[in-house]
Order: C-alpha cells, then sequence, then structure tokens
C-alpha cells in the first residue's frame, strides 16, 4: 500500500479508538499522579497505546474473521460467552453510559452553577440517548460525515489548550497521591489505568473492519495484513500518546488552579475556564458534546448489528431501543459511579485479552492445539476472576491471603501473568504427551 494508504487508515483507527475515555482518565492520572506522571504515563500508554495495536494487529495475524472466531480457538462457548462480554462493556453496560455522563459532565454541568439541580443529568440524558437513538434507528453517511469533521476539531481544540497550557501554565507539579508514591506503583498503577479506556477491547471487536480495509487494498497473507496493519496502526498509537502525555501535564499541573476532582471531566472543563475564559470551555463543550455523540451512535449500531445477527430474534431497532434504555439506567448513576464500577469488570476482562492476543502470535509455536488455549485461558480466568472479586472489595480470606503470600505479582494487580504462565506451559506438556486425536481437551 502506498504512504496516503497508510495515513487514511491510521486516521481511521485513531477515530475508532478516541473517545470519552480517552480525554478524562489521562487527566485524571495526571492530577493523582503529580510528579510520578511520567511513569504513570508509561504504564498508561502499554495498555492504553500498544495493547490496542497489538490486539488490532493479532487478529489479522490470526486470518480468523473477527474476535468470536479467535475466542473460539479456546472452545465455541467461550468464544460466545467473551465475545457477549465485550460488547456488553463498549456498549450498553460502560461506554455508551460514559459518553452520556461525560457530556454532561464537560458541556452541562459547568454551566449550572455549584450546586446543578438533581434532574439535570437524567433529563440531558433523556435528549442525548434520546437523539442517538433516533440516529442510529436509521443508519445514515450523516454521522459518518459528523465524525469525520469533529476529530480533526476536537483534535485542534486540543493543541490550543495544550499551546496555551504551556503559555500560562495552570500550576506547579503537586506531591503523588499514595497509588502513585513510587516510580514502580506509579508504572504499575498506570497499567491499571489504562484499561479504563477500553481501547484494547475496541481493538479486538474493531479488528473486522481495519483488517477488511487492508485486505481491499490487495493484501492477502496474514502476515502481511498484520505488518501492514501495524504501519498504519503506530499512526493513530502516536497520536493517542500525544494527547495522553500533553493532557495528564494539564492534570498534573491543574490542582493549584481548580483543586482535586473526582474524575477527569471536571479537570478538563474547568482547566480551560482558566486557560481560555468561558468562550473557551464553551467551544471545548460543543465539541466534546457532539465528538461523544457520534461514538454513542456507533456503539449503539455496533451492538445492534451483532446481537440481532448472534441471536436472530428481535429486529435491529428493538436492539437499539433495549441498548438505548439500558445505557440510559445505566448512566443515571452518573460518571464517577460508573467509573466506579467499571474497574473490578475490567479486571477481569483486560488479563482474558492479553492472553489471548499473546496466544495469537503464539499459535504457530504450538501448532494452534486447542489444549495450549484452553490451559493457558483457563488459569488466566481463574485469577482474572480473583482480581474481579477482590477490586470490588469481598475479602477471601485465607485464599486471599495465601495468593498475597505466593503468587508473584499479586499485590499490584497482576498475579494472573504468572498464572498464564503456568497453564502455558501445562499446555505444552499437554500437547506433547496427549496425542491431538486423543487429547480431551
Amino acid at each position: 500500500m502506498d504512504n496516503k494508504r497508510f495515513i487514511a487508515i491510521g486516521s481511521m483507527l485513531f477515530a475508532l479508538f478516541f473517545g470519552a475515555g480517552n480525554l478524562i482518565f489521562p487527566a485524571a492520572m495526571g492530577q493523582a499522579s503529580g510528579g510520578n506522571v511520567g511513569w504513570a504515563l508509561l504504564g498508561f500508554c502499554i495498555t492504553g497505546v500498544g495493547l490496542p495495536l497489538l490486539g488490532i494487529v493479532a487478529v489479522g495475524f490470526s486470518g480468523c474473521r473477527d474476535l468470536r472466531e479467535v475466542a473460539s480457538r479456546v472452545s465455541p462457548m467461550y468464544g460466545l460467552f467473551y465475545t457477549v462480554v465485550c460488547y456488553m462493556a463498549i456498549g450498553p453496560c460502560f461506554a455508551i453510559p460514559r459518553t452520556g455522563t461525560v457530556s454532561y459532565e464537560i458541556a452541562v454541568a459547568p454551566f449550572l452553577g455549584p450546586d446543578p439541580s438533581s434532574w439535570a443529568l437524567p433529563i440531558f440524558l433523556v435528549f442525548f440517548l434520546g437523539f442517538s437513538y433516533w440516529l442510529a434507528a436509521s443508519p445514515s453517511k450523516l454521522v459518518d460525515r459528523i465524525g469525520k469533521m469533529l476529530t480533526p476539531a476536537l483534535l485542534a481544540t486540543l493543541l490550543v489548550l495544550i499551546a496555551m497550557s504551556f503559555i500560562t501554565p495552570l500550576g506547579e507539579f503537586q506531591e503523588p497521591s499514595k497509588a502513585y508514591a513510587t516510580a514502580t506503583v506509579a508504572a504499575v498503577q498506570g497499567v491499571l489505568d489504562g484499561y479504563n479506556t477500553l481501547d484494547a477491547i475496541a481493538a479486538l471487536v474493531f479488528s473486522t473492519l481495519v483488517v477488511n480495509t487492508v485486505r481491499e487494498a490487495g493484501v492477502t497473507d496474514p502476515k502481511h495484513i498484520s505488518g501492514q496493519v501495524f504501519k498504519a496502526g503506530f499512526i493513530a498509537a502516536l497520536l493517542l500518546a500525544v494527547v495522553y502525555i500533553f493532557i495528564a501535564k494539564i492534570g498534573a499541573e491543574s490542582v493549584t488552579a481548580i483543586g482535586l476532582k473526582d474524575t477527569g471531566a471536571p479537570i478538563l472543563a474547568e482547566s480551560s475556564q482558566v486557560l481560555f475564559g468561558s468562550f473557551g470551555a464553551m467551544l471545548l463543550a460543543v465539541i466534546v458534546l457532539l465528538a461523544c455523540l457520534t461514538t454513542s451512535v456507533g456503539l449503539l449500531t455496533c451492538c445492534a448489528v451483532f446481537f440481532m445477527e448472534t441471536t436472530g430474534r428481535l429486529k435491529y431497532r428493538q436492539w437499539v431501543a433495549l441498548f438505548t434504555v439500558i445505557s440510559y439506567l445505566i448512566g443515571l448513576f452518573g460518571l464517577k459511579t460508573i467509573i466506579v464500577s467499571t474497574i473490578p469488570v475490567l479486571m477481569f476482562i483486560y488479563p482474558l485479552c492479553v492472553a489471548l492476543i499473546a496466544l495469537i502470535f503464539l499459535h504457530s509455536f504450538f501448532g494452534g492445539r486447542q489444549c495450549v488455549y484452553v490451559w493457558t485461558m483457563g488459569l488466566t480466568f481463574v485469577m482474572a476472576l480473583v482480581n474481579g472479586i477482590e477490586t470490588v472489595g469481598f475479602s477471601l480470606g485465607a485464599l486471599g491471603e495465601a495468593l498475597k503470600a505466593y503468587v508473584p505479582l499479586h499485590t499490584l494487580g497482576l498475579g494472573w501473568v504468572p498464572f498464564a504462565i503456568v497453564g502455558f506451559v501445562i499446555g505444552l506438556v499437554w500437547k506433547a504427551v496427549v496425542p491431538q486425536k486423543a487429547a480431551a481437551a
């Protein structure tokens, strides 16, 4: 493919990834990490930039049509289970409600005064998600065209905001919070913060679109496809990394000017007010609102099509309506509650995502034997479930203490890594001992 094609696919990838979470989480992380923001960014970029890129490349490398086919290498039931979980996460359970609540926090709440009415969010969500439903129920090129204009506009606005933060800095970096107290801890916490973007999961879901675009250019060999996707994806990864770095910088400098905030949305909104005044805040508000709207419509459409095709029940518009209602009900809990409740689910989903990506690249090494997939994903599943349960705050008693004492990295939320490695080794031994035709797994 020529250079223009790389740039076009890279821009498409960036537009697919860039959404509400990519704005608010680096800002929140920057404010919390303070002087250790550089180390936190290092970890954040691993899971928020590198992992989504690897996810896109992995599906292209696998030669599979979509996420369900890839995950079905473990088993058909697991393939269906994991795909449904991923779609619900990037759809009505987390990502769609987040677009509505982020829009409210940035585009509406700052202009309602210090004590907005408790009805403000519910009323706003009715209009925001209602309009999203109307657009998603009648798919057209309107949303695509708006999206193509909004992404550059949003980037231009952010670039001006970033430039102003250098001309008139908001303040000095503050002392890091306990979660980012040292360089090592900050880097690990940054890795976990990167989960919140949901981009690695979205990469697996949207990979079919990207891979098909490369195939349409005449590339057919899986290795060449993954190589072309990587080259194009590097553009998207670079853009994401640049945005993260400078938004985190603004967050790290903002404490003196605006104080500590619960989420990244008010950090961006109030920082823009300090740097630009009311006009700048309103401009950012309008662009973020419209960008979140197009993301919401895209996710509603994507999820409705998947469940309609998978179940064979309900019509497209009925799925859109159902997911709109679910998104509204979850959105009523507010942005902070959505973010907090998302974390345990992501602590469960992401280890499975990383392990699956690793197995895709190692597929030829172990001959694609199902037993290796089963053992690796099985043990990863166990610890991913433990991570999710413990993140909720549920005590596992003696089992929890034993895991902390004997499982490396468990106290950092990465105890699934040694379990995945052990599962992979057991799978290789099983492969060597049990002939393929006789293997139960």
